[in-house]
């Protein structure tokens, strides 16, 4: 025993001496407290007190408490090759994913619906014929000896609509969504088209301006015969001669393209254009319920009632 403390000593003596021992209590102070966390956790986890062969080996057999991957360590999750056991939790896994979606969707809908301004969209707008086709809207009007059409696409259109003045940060959350699309204007006369490509102003001067008020402005002017390709010169609405600028948006307002057509063109394609998203999400619900079964479908089916209710 005298034998084994001499020992010590000296080896102390000697780290001492090395600045080893000092060296090695300053890392160890250092160490991450992760690693002393993770092995409270190892042995929080332990039922039993490992020692021996048989307690590992009962380790590595037993599943864990704490992990419900079936991996056999205790508090130590791994990504492993998947075996026969893993597989059916996996399948369900997914399932449970596509499940808690298809839940999201319901209720996301039902609100979407409960928040839906116009329930059923006007098949004329100012003496507009409207034809829906997906994300695209043609307005056309018949004349003497012309037809007016108007085209334009509902996709990425939606933006916050901004308050006026200074909003509370609190309150632009929950800012009106419009959507306010590029629009085509085509006047078309035999086989001969005027046509403008529109967009609405990203911001609209204040109602105190008198001689600038448009809501809207010209992009593009082109005429063609026939039907459009690329060879088809256009010229940019900024380019234009000032004063031409102007007579060309006096033209629009003659043919029925005012600042409050504009408007109400918004107002359309924000409907329009919710209606699509409504419908969006509907699709979705409907793919993802097809490989769920008929726990989910009556879920689904309560959630309408209530809404309908």
């Amino acid at each position: 025993m005298n034998g084994l403390v001499k020992t010590a000593q000296r080896v102390i003596q000697t780290c001492v001496k090395n600045n080893t021992l000092t060296g090695a209590l300053v890392s160890r102070s250092q160490a991450p407290v992760k690693r002393d966390f993770t092995r409270g956790i190892w042995h929080m986890s332990c039922s039993k007190r490992l020692d021996g062969v048989a307690a590992s080996s009962t380790l590595l057999n037993n599943h864990s408490n704490t992990c419900s991957c079936g991996c056999g360590l205790k508090a130590i999750h791994t990504k492993v090759a998947l075996n026969e056991k893993h597989f059916d939790k996996t399948v369900k896994s997914k399932a449970l994913g596509e499940r808690e979606l298809v839940e999201f969707l319901t209720e996301e809908i039902v609100a979407e619906r409960k928040a839906q301004k116009v329930k059923n969209l006007p098949k004329e707008l100012d003496g507009f014929a409207v034809t829906g086709d997906g994300a695209e809207v043609v307005l056309s009007k018949q004349l003497k000896d012309e037809t007016i059409k108007i085209t334009f696409n509902v996709n990425h259109t939606v933006d916050s609509d901004d308050i006026e003045g200074e909003a509370q940060p609190e309150k632009q959350e929950f800012a009106e969504m419009r959507s306010r699309p590029q629009f085509e204007v085509d006047l078309i006369r035999g086989d001969t088209t005027l046509g403008f490509t529109c967009s609405f102003l990203q911001d609209p001067p204040s109602a105190s301006a008198d001689e600038y008020n448009d809501i809207f402005g010209i992009d593009e002017v082109t005429i063609y015969k026939g039907e459009w390709n690329d060879k088809v010169y256009a010229v940019a609405g900024d380019v234009l001669d000032g004063y031409l600028y102007d007579l060309l948006m006096n033209l629009l307002e003659e043919k029925g393209v005012s600042n409050e057509f504009a408007q109400k063109l918004s107002d359309f394609s924000t409907a329009y254009e919710h209606a699509a998203y409504i419908n969006l999400l509907d699709t979705i619900s409907k793919f993802t319920i097809a490989r769920l079964g008929p726990l989910v479908d009556v879920n689904v089916h309560q959630a309408k009632e209530i809404e309908i209710g």
